[in-house]
């Protein structure tokens, strides 16, 4: 049977085994709490629908107890504690002590996968390293546990010996094991040896179970996914955002996408739920997901040139498999100096505002203008600026900023002092806080408080200095707002970030004030 053939009549389902709580923690920085874990579980296992999680090693710590304790108490509870595996050693009854203990029934069976491992780190023979590891699986077998196999430094021996690696297959595949995992553990494959190696794997053992597990330290995780999913492996090994020790896994966003599109095969992964569990883990890990990063980052469905957006308004010719709405998301069209009138009517399209051609051409050329200064725009701020255009805008904002002073003294806190114009009624109040920005807010939400305003709650503030190292570049603030139920973002510009911050805030208030809250684009908080 020839396994290297990706399309076939009946598409075979691929299995997906998650480990970003066992290897994705591995990532540097990275350490998620007990709760977290289990949150993260049940995404996995109930929204997601991933195959099969692996979730910590044995032996770790007793933190690392306790947290498995408690997802084995969840997943038996809700059935699916047969898709919880922990990584375990061959190290006698050890390893399975800690994994029984903790109520859990899968262990991932670490052994060497080299000839180098072997001798070196463990100075055994290949004989007696699988008379160690014949003892563990039948102590597993007689506990009600299930086994599999990870083939450490499995890349490297069919480099440097395949003989030992074929030695220990012909003795490990009359075990009772239940999957052979061919891990690159050092990532140090490229598509064409992974596709050599795994299909030198499973022709020469065809009626066996194999999973490949990637790592990307030359950039070609998925690369070798799609060859190892091409020469006939049954499962891959991901992780969510592609977290995982030095330079990560492979993504289970971008190795859903491949299957899908690229292999004509199937998965099990509800591909509608990867942006919200992907968020999700990074606010937990504080991992912040690149802009570019497919699938799932914040650039990646934004058309940026005005020809493409005209384009996709004529039998969407720029696009591609990749629809946004596939993973939750929304197909937008930037607004910076590359934009052209076509982005800017698809914007206004999308908020329901109608304007004519000569409006149109003023805004396009003032969001040119201001691209050119290096800020950018969103299409929060879209209604905002339309407003400024149509001259309902500056002289016309119900909420003006007369004047403030910042005060920074060294061994004090820092105070500020606001004035405000609010339907044309002047307001002044003074506060200290944490920083000058946050003693800015305190003023201001004084004067908001004795009026009985509302107020947003602030979730995100990022500082973004533009390229070129200049001592007077400008700095863009990025503030994320929650008000009414509704997630979005306002920016401000100029040299001084504070300053920034607080041009970013003041279209926030006049935003709210005017009912111009986005009803696209955001993004509703678990």
């Amino acid at each position: 049977m020839n396994h290297s053939q990706p399309f076939e009549s009946s598409p075979r389902i691929i299995e997906i085994m998650d480990t970003t709580l066992r290897d994705g923690e591995q990532t540097s920085g990275v350490s998620f709490a007990a709760e977290e874990k289990v949150s993260i579980v049940r995404l996995l296992l109930e929204e997601l629908h991933v195959d099969r999680v692996e979730i910590a090693s044995a032996r770790v710590s007793e933190g690392e107890f306790a947290s498995v304790q408690k997802i084995a108490q969840w997943a038996k509870k809700n059935g699916h504690i047969d898709r919880i595996e922990i990584l375990g050693f061959v190290d006698g009854k050890a390893s399975l002590d800690w994994i029984a203990a903790a109520g859990c029934n899968v262990v991932n069976l670490l052994c060497k996968g080299s000839e180098n491992h072997c001798t070196h780190q463990l100075r055994k023979t290949v004989n007696e390293h699988l008379a160690d590891i014949r003892s563990v699986i039948t102590d597993a077998k007689n506990r009600g546990m299930t086994v599999n196999i990870y083939f450490e430094d499995w890349s490297n021996g069919m480099r440097d010996s395949q003989a030992y690696v074929f030695e220990m297959m012909d003795e490990l595949r009359h075990q009772p094991i239940a999957r052979y995992m061919l891990p690159d553990t050092l990532g140090v494959l490229n598509p064409s040896e992974t596709k050599e190696f795994c299909e030198t794997m499973v022709n020469r053992y065809p009626d066996l179970h194999f999973d490949f597990h990637a790592h990307n330290d030359y950039d070609l995780a998925v690369a070798n996914v799609f060859e190892a999913v091409k020469a006939g492996v049954h499962g891959v090994h991901v992780t969510v955002n592609g977290l995982g020790e030095r330079a990560g896994n492979a993504p289970i966003t971008s190795v859903t996408a491949l299957i899908h599109d690229q292999l004509k095969l199937k998965t099990n992964i509800a591909e509608d739920k990867l942006y919200s569990v992907s968020k999700v883990v990074e606010s937990y890990s504080g991992v912040r997901i690149p802009n570019n990063k497919p699938v799932i980052g914040d650039n990646v469905f934004t058309q940026v040139a005005g020809v493409h957006a005209d384009g996709d308004k004529k039998k969407n010719l720029y696009f591609n498999d990749l629809a946004p709405e596939r993973f939750g998301r929304l197909r937008e069209y930037a607004l910076g100096k590359n934009s052209g009138k076509a982005n800017i009517l698809k914007n206004l399209e999308a908020l329901g505002i109608e304007v004519d051609d000569e409006a149109a051409k003023k805004i396009t050329a003032h969001i040119i203008e201001l691209g050119d200064k290096k800020e950018l725009v969103s299409p929060d701020e879209l209604p905002y600026i339309v407003s400024d255009i149509l001259k309902n805008g500056i002289e016309n904002q119900s909420i003006k900023i007369l004047n403030y002073s910042l005060m920074l003294t060294e061994g004090m806190r820092p105070t500020a002092t606001v004035k405000l114009s609010i339907g044309g009624q002047v307001y002044e109040q003074s506060a200290a806080g944490e920083g000058q920005y946050h003693a800015f807010s305190k003023a201001m939400y004084k004067i908001y408080k004795s009026l009985d305003k509302p107020t947003p709650e602030l979730l995100d503030y990022v500082v973004v200095i533009p390229p070129g190292g200049k001592t007077n570049a400008y700095v863009q603030t990025i503030i994320t707002w929650k008000f009414d139920g509704k997630v979005f973002k306002t920016r401000g510009l100029d040299v001084d970030q504070t300053a920034a911050a607080i041009k970013a805030t003041m279209k926030m208030l006049n935003m709210i004030e005017k009912g111009n809250i986005p009803v696209i684009n955001y993004m509703q908080l678990p």
